[in-house]
């Protein structure tokens, strides 16, 4: 279980045959990124089963300040703007959700 209290999850729909195209940027250039204003991520899935094409993207963070002055760094770094200009046409969709995790200690 994750120690951040703050968790942005993020849900990305990529266009049908694009995934491969979409992780290799993602790899290349938004990763490294993220890595510099947001630290590692808590978790970055594909979809299996239920709806196809979808990217699950978890970053936590200690509060909602750091969560912004992490989100407002990227969107000022050249590698992650890159990355969006390349990914025009990729990405179909994209929900965010801010949650948080319980206190449940048998999860941890």
């Amino acid at each position: 279980m994750t120690t951040k209290p703050i968790v942005d999850l993020r849900i990305y729909t990529i266009r049908p045959r694009g995934m491969p195209e979409y992780l290799r940027l993602f790899e290349e250039l938004a990763l490294p990124a993220a890595l510099r204003h947001w630290g590692p991520p808590l978790g970055f899935y594909t979809s299996q089963i239920g709806p196809t094409n979808q990217v699950v993207h978890l970053s936590g963070f200690d509060s909602l300040d750091a969560m912004q002055r992490g989100r407002d760094a990227i969107a000022a770094d050249p590698d992650f703007a890159k990355y969006a200009e390349l990914t025009t046409g990729l990405v179909v969709a994209q929900e965010d959700r801010i949650i948080a995790p319980v206190a449940f200690n048998s999860l941890a």
